[in-house]
């Protein structure tokens, strides 16, 4: 059977497909990822999970994409050509999808963070909220580039908790009763946070919770203003997804990665310096 007549044979595969036991998967399917389909092929030498990844019915030397294997051992996709690991196909396949501008940005996004850690006013920081809708603080915690813990605070937001919101934090109207407001600690976050370098995962969103915060103090926009601009802001997002490079094919642009863990502000902190040196130390796959 020719490879053409191969793909015009080939099952679709959903997500209930992909959910099951790779091993149990035919020789050929096709699948959608981000809105774009590949065509995965098994070699005709081999019997494991391992596939060669297509654009469908396209099977010249430039189309191919890359192989992919489904360990036993570990649960994980592991990419041949790179030796990285992804829990997923998807995203699996998205590393195939790279543009070849990719190492270049891989390696400046290592500078970005190595410059960062060598930075002595670095403060990387988080805010666990309210909620989405006009959000107020309830914990802010900052470390510096050491590691060490220069703040971790409750607050009382005298605001209403959005239930989704203290599912994922467990911050409540009881538990933050009795914490210091934003007003209380506003002396001691002057103290930190001024002329320091200030990093956050998604840091307008700490930006803007802070700026509501010192509207609702100052009620009036001047002092507001400068007490913003004198903090560095800078987002680790787009260099963390850069140097990830899971491409998004729809949107020509890498996927925003997660930062994951627990919904702590001192703990995000900490997964974010982490992930600092991961990007600054770790090898090139």
């Amino acid at each position: 059977m020719s490879l053409r007549s191969l793909w015009a044979a080939s099952p679709s595969y959903g997500a209930d497909a992909l959910a099951s036991d790779p091993r149990t998967w035919g020789d050929a399917f096709t699948t959608t990822i981000d809105s774009v389909a590949v065509e995965c092929i098994r070699a005709s030498d081999t019997d494991r999970p391992a596939w060669g990844v297509y654009p469908p019915g396209r099977y010249r030397p430039g189309d191919y994409l890359g192989t992919l294997h489904a360990r036993d051992t570990d649960g994980l996709w592991h990419v041949q050509a790179t030796g990285e690991r992804h829990a997923s196909l998807a995203d699996a396949v998205r590393t195939l999808r790279r543009p070849s501008t990719w190492p270049r940005e891989r390696d400046r996004a290592a500078t970005w963070a190595r410059q960062l850690l060598a930075d002595p006013a670095l403060l990387l920081i988080d805010i666990q909220t309210t909620g989405l809708i006009q959000p107020f603080a309830a914990q802010i915690s900052a470390i510096d580039g050491t590691g060490t813990l220069v703040l971790d605070e409750l607050l009382n937001p005298r605001a209403a908790f959005e239930p989704h919101a203290s599912s994922l934090h467990g911050l409540t109207a009881r538990t933050t009763e009795h914490a210091a407001t934003f007003s209380d600690l506003l002396p001691t976050l002057t103290g930190l946070f001024h002329g320091q370098h200030l990093l956050a995962y998604n840091v307008r969103y700490d930006h803007d919770v802070i700026k509501r915060e010192l509207v609702r103090h100052h009620k009036q926009p001047a002092p507001v203003n400068v007490w913003l601009a004198a903090c560095r802001w800078e987002d680790a997002i787009l260099p963390i997804s850069a140097w990830t490079g899971l491409w998004s094919a729809p949107h020509h642009a890498y996927r925003r990665t997660r930062l994951g863990g627990s919904y702590n502000a001192a703990a995000h902190c900490r997964l974010l310096l982490d992930r600092l040196h991961q990007l600054a130390w770790s090898p090139t796959p």
